[in-house]
């Protein structure tokens, strides 16, 4: 077990199954979001920070974090402010979804496609997802293949305070 509701290989890292949106690999803290997101509006496009005074996760910080939210909110332009993000480097490591969003796999296309940076965008189930919902600020890698095949694996988290070095 990691700690956080998702069931742990023996020996291994939990695993969970998706669909390929956009296709990369990415790392990183995870940031759950409780609620729809519009890049344009919600986020600030420099800094990767959500701006949206209205957002739970406002004050969040977008960069390098794995994001797991159902889908975004707003605009089309939110594609270009994301492909944007990607490009400056305050942009997700990887992006979780429970809902197809055009708007989302477009930027992440573009940033692929214009600026040679993949985030990869990834399908899961509501069921992997709600389990995952109980992770915020666990690792998780995420991985999603040109063939449709994805995962996401979180490393087995220690219990106690690391930083007593307690198991």
């Amino acid at each position: 077990m990691t700690g956080c509701g998702v069931e742990a290989e023996a020996g291994g890292p939990a695993r969970l199954t998706g669909r390929t949106l956009c296709p990369g690999e990415g790392s990183g803290p995870l940031l759950v979001l409780t609620e729809p997101l519009s890049f344009w509006g919600g986020t600030d496009r420099g800094t990767g920070l959500v701006i949206d005074a209205h957002h739970p996760q406002h004050g969040s910080s977008l960069a390098g974090r794995v994001l797991l939210m159902d889908a975004s909110r707003g605009s089309s332009s939110s594609s270009s402010v994301l492909a944007e993000q990607i490009r400056a480097g305050v942009g997700p490591a990887a992006i979780l979804l429970t809902a197809r969003d055009a708007i989302v796999a477009l930027g992440a296309l573009a940033a692929a496609e214009l600026y040679g940076t993949r985030v990869p965008v990834v399908l899961l189930g509501a069921a992997d997802a709600g389990r995952l919902g109980q992770c915020t600020g666990a690792v998780a890698r995420v991985g999603a293949g040109a063939d449709g095949r994805a995962g996401v694996e979180l490393p087995d988290r220690p219990r106690g305070n690391p930083a007593e070095g307690a198991p």
